[in-house]
Parts: structure tokens; sequence; C-alpha cells
């Protein structure tokens, strides 16, 4: 069950910590079984609601999970391992696919707006007590979202995307609640998930998003709430078109309950028009990250909902962080109002790279997706063996595995450090590396 390990602890808190340590150096492995509660209460001389207690702290930190009468084990991925750390180490010369950055030259310069945000915070310095969204940034966001069909609704800024969707399950949510989360999808979600207590509901998806069957079917599950990419998804490329947002609209709206969080981090990137889902449900929020358009260190990403959830997360938001720094606030509100990015532009830029690559791809018998954003998704058969090929070729791609929940092995491209003339020699690494004759050698 545990081999030699030894859970410790008078308290539940003890019992709690003395788990995480085992998981944290490695003792207690991915799937380990942990004692009956009875059985451990006695060995440690504690009633048995103190063991209770403590595995009850381990699931809502997404440490274990407890499957009826099978018992309590250790995830197979805890969730003080981040999906990042199934990441690859990339040697020297390799050409490195693999980190989902967007492309340095895509973005716009800072310097001239940062030093624009300066000047403005020297004029009328920030002081405690003052609205947390700058009331320009808020009219020129409000703006945008209702020219893209985005229900009216109050505005909160977060320190990113993933900051703003966890302040949304949080305001909802409790441990033990389900989450419909798409498969593959942002590792970073599927991290967030489990850590907040909650249990992961993978959907499937094609290159329109979440298939409707697979989320009818999470719905029908237990999902609390379903989170959906927009544009540009990491890792597939879909993008929510009219169809199946129509689709999707006409079974929320019979799932009033349900929390919709819809991620569209792709604006400013993707050429294509956003279909909103939000307004359906009693309940729901879109988050809207700067950081693929303008830079990932500009932590900011608008929150907009109904009332009860924007009310509830900027509640919550006052007793931590406050509010977004104004100077980045500034500094955003000046990116805009000169037009830095034309999306466009970045649209075009990433597009005929990925067109390119899916193309070369195809023209070889390979099967890959990515209709917008910077990534390209292509099954395989064995991830760590394609992987391992590639790097002997020279190129570094992201495992799948740090996407998927059920769904099949894949590895993801990403685009932005590809050059045109790179595009035919990649392509035919890949279909190299996923379809290896006798022929061919990797030391």
């Amino acid at each position: 069950m545990l081999g030699d390990y030894l859970i410790t602890g008078g308290r539940a808190s003890e019992i709690a910590a003395s788990v995480e340590a085992g998981v944290g150096s490695g003792e207690l492995a991915p799937g380990a079984l942990l004692p009956p509660m009875r059985e451990l209460a006695a060995r440690l001389g504690v009633n048995p609601n103190t063991v209770a207690a403590a595995y009850r702290t381990l699931r809502e930190r997404g440490v274990i999970e407890t499957d009826g009468r099978r018992g309590s084990r250790v995830r197979a991925r805890p969730a003080s391992t981040p999906r990042e750390a199934m990441g690859i180490a990339v040697p020297a010369g390799a050409r490195d696919l693999s980190s989902g950055n967007p492309d340095l030259a895509l973005l716009p310069a800072l310097a001239g707006p940062l030093a624009a945000a300066a000047r403005r915070y020297a004029q009328a310095p920030t002081e405690y007590g003052q609205e947390p969204v700058v009331p320009e940034l808020a009219r020129l966001a409000r703006a945008g979202l209702s020219a893209e069909g985005v229900p009216d609704g109050p505005l909160a800024l977060t320190s990113g995307a993933l900051d703003g969707i966890e302040r949304v399950l949080a305001a909802h949510l409790k441990p033990g609640d389900a989450v419909a989360v798409e498969d593959p999808g942002w590792g970073s979600a599927l991290d967030l998930v489990p850590a907040l207590g909650l249990r992961v509901l993978p959907v499937e998806v094609d290159e329109e998003g979440p298939r409707p069957d697979a989320v009818a079917a999470a719905l029908a599950a237990g999902a609390r709430a379903l989170l959906v990419t927009s544009r540009a998804q990491n890792p597939t490329g879909a993008l929510v078109g009219a169809a199946r947002a129509a689709a999707l609209r006409s079974l929320l709206a019979r799932h009033p309950g349900v929390l919709v969080i819809e991620d569209d981090h792709g604006h400013g990137i993707v050429d294509l028009p956003l279909h909103p889902l939000g307004g359906l449900t009693r309940h729901w929020a879109l988050v809207r990250s700067t950081a693929k358009a303008y830079g990932p260190d500009l932590r900011l990403a608008l929150v907009t909902g109904d009332p009860v959830t924007l009310d509830r997360v900027r509640g919550r938001q006052r007793l931590g962080p406050g509010w977004v720094s104004r100077l980045l606030q500034y500094t955003l509100l000046e990116l805009w109002n000169t037009g830095a990015v034309d999306p466009a532009v970045v649209a075009r830029g990433y597009g005929e790279r990925r067109d390119a690559l899916v193309a070369e791809l195809a023209a070889r018998g390979v099967a890959a997706y990515g209709r917008t954003g910077m990534n390209v998704w292509i099954p395989v058969g064995d991830e760590t063996a394609v992987v391992t090929r590639l790097l002997a070729a020279g190129w570094a791609v992201a495992p799948g595995a740090r996407f998927r929940v059920e769904s099949a092995p894949g590895i993801r491209v990403t685009v932005s450090r590809l050059t045109p003339a790179d595009v035919p020699s990649l392509a035919e690494a890949i279909a190299a590396a996923v379809r290896p004759t006798s022929a061919t050698r990797y030391v």
C-alpha cells in the first residue's frame, strides 16, 4: 500500500502535512493507496474524525482522490506537480518549439507606453480607495466587448487569465464540485481545477471547440461549471464558430444553473469573430487576457460577467491584492490608444506558418490541426518515441501529456519561432518521427 513510508501526526494538519511531504519527496508515488481512515487512526492513536479531516484537506488541495469503497489514493497528477514538469530539456543546438511563447517580433515595444504610463502616474499618483479599474480603460473595454456581442456586465481586472479563472471558480464552487474542461486543453487549467479541490470532467474537442455531445455528457454527470476556450485553443488551435456556438448555447439554455467561463486569450492575435456563450445561464464570465497579443509580462486580463459573479470576484480581490497596478493599466491604455497591435497582421503572421506546417504534413500523410493561434496539434501513437526522435533530429516539441486527461496521445508544436524556410524540413522530421522506417536511425 505505502511501502516503507510511515504517515505520522497527532492532528489533522500534521497528518495532512506528512502525506504531502511523502508525495513531494516521491516516497508516496502517484496512485499509492492510503490506509483506510479507521486503520490509520488506530495506528496513530487518534480519533477517526481526525484522519477524516486530514483526508478532506488533502482532497481539497488536490493531493489525493477518493473513489468510494476503493478508498483514497495519491492522485496520478498531484496538484503540487505542475504539468510544465512534463516538459523536456532542450539540448544545445535544438530548435525549441515547445514553449508556447508568442513571437517576440509580433509583440509591441513597451518602452514608450511604459514611459507614458509613468508620466500619467506622476500627474495623479494612485492612492488607496480609488476605483480598481481606470475609468477610461473600463469604457474602452466595455465598448469592445459590446461590439463583439458580449452581454453587458460589470468589469474587473486580474493578473492574467488563470488568475481570473481561479477567482470565478472560487466565487461559486466548493471542493468536490465537478468542472467540465476541454481535453486536450490548457495544462494550467487542468492543474488549477484539482488544486482548488474540484474534479475534472474531460470534454472532447474538435476544430470547432468542445463537442456538444461531450458537453452534454459532462453536464449529465454533474458538472457545475464549463470552461471553454473561445479562440486559439491551446493546444489544438480550435475556434468556437457560429454553428458550434449556436449548438452550445441551445444546450446551455437547458442548464441555467451551470457556471460558464469563456477564456478569450486569443483576442488580439485572431482575426476571426468571437461567438460568445455568456448570458444564457445565471452565472457566467468571460476572461480576456492581454498576454498573447501584448506580452506575457503584461499581467492583465479583463473579466466580465453577471453582477453576482463579478461582485464576488471583486470583493475577494479587495481582500487580497486589492487591484491590478494602475501603471500596467495605463500602459495597456497607451497600447490601445496608439493601435500598437493590429490583430489582422498578427493573425496573418501566425496563420501563414501554422497553415504551411499543416499543409506540408498533410502532403506527407500526417494529420495535424491548427485553425487559429500559434499552435499545431499532431496526433501520434507514442508521444515519448516521437518527442525523442524529433529531439535527435534537432527539434524540441511539447509532449501531449501536458494537455491531456483521457484524449489520445499527440504532440504540440508552437510555430512562433519558425520561418517559412523551416517548415518543409520540420514537416519531414515529424513525418519520419511519426512513421520511422527501418532505415531511419536516431542517436
